[in-house]
């Protein structure tokens, strides 16, 4: 492969084709769809994370590798004859089409509700979805378990199977809560209970307009930021907070929260 100054998509399936020659790479040639399919979560993954840093140069690095898993599964698909990158490009262009038929068809829209009403209508005809059961069927497994409860109940309020207001949803909260802790003192179905509350808590963050996902991992960050400074406050008075008990490392966690 002769280097280039800028190359094309061509370049990127040839360079997987030649990986995967019997005198390619050893790691390459050997994988399947099965055994690269968590790298393309990871990269997805990774992609965000340079977009919320605000770099533009890591970010394109990153949409390199989501494209390079694309490109993989494809060159994977035309070694068994089953599909190739052009089948690929056809999927995605013709489901663009069919779903937006406010910009190629005759429906209207308005707004983005309206043209989100459109696509989902469209999708439902397109996947064969008849019942409010397979709208929820849907939803793929493989999302993190905070999405896709999100969207499960999204898709239920759709409709009409939702609480009225916050204040509701708020209510079943605690009661899911104290469902919990009764459980918990008995010593059975703890874990159903505890899978309540959290789907109680992700419908909470629904109807408060935030995201499960993105608000969970915000509060993660910041508990590694005051960890972090807990542990320099300790550092400074020449302690290792491996040698205190949970009083005292309450005091250093009321201590990191004011700084």
């Amino acid at each position: 492969m002769i280097k280039k100054e800028q190359y094309e998509i061509s370049d990127l399936l040839n360079i997987i084709r030649r990986l995967r020659q019997p005198d390619g790479c050893p790691w390459d040639k050997v994988q399947t769809h099965q055994s690269i399919k968590k790298d393309m979560i990871e990269e997805c993954y990774e992609a965000i994370d340079a977009l919320d840093n605000g770099d533009d140069k890591a970010f394109a690095n990153e949409l390199g590798d989501v494209l390079l898993q694309v490109a993989f599964h494809s060159v994977l698909g035309e070694e068994r004859k089953a599909f190739d990158f052009g089948d690929v490009l056809n999927e995605v262009c013709t489901k663009l089409i069919s779903r937006h038929t406010h910009v190629f068809g005759k429906d209207k829209a308005g707004n983005v509700d309206e043209a989100l009403t459109n696509w989902e209508k469209n999708k439902k005809k397109e996947k064969g979805i008849k019942s409010n059961t397979d709208m929820l069927l849907d939803v793929p497994k493989y999302f993190p378990a905070l999405m896709r409860a999100q969207k499960v109940q999204k898709k239920a309020a759709g409709v009409g199977f939702d609480w009225d207001n916050k204040e509701d949803v708020f209510n079943k909260v605690l009661e899911e809560t104290d469902e919990l802790h009764d459980a918990i003192k008995n010593d059975t179905n703890i874990k159903e209970e505890y899978g309540d509350l959290l789907f109680s808590v992700v419908n909470l963050g629904r109807h408060l307009g935030l995201s499960a996902e993105t608000e969970l991992a915000c509060a993660t960050e910041k508990f590694i930021n005051r960890f972090s400074k807990m542990e320099g406050i300790a550092q400074e008075k020449g302690i290792d907070i491996a040698n205190l008990d949970i009083s005292e490392l309450d005091k250093l966690w009321n201590e990191a929260k004011i700084l």
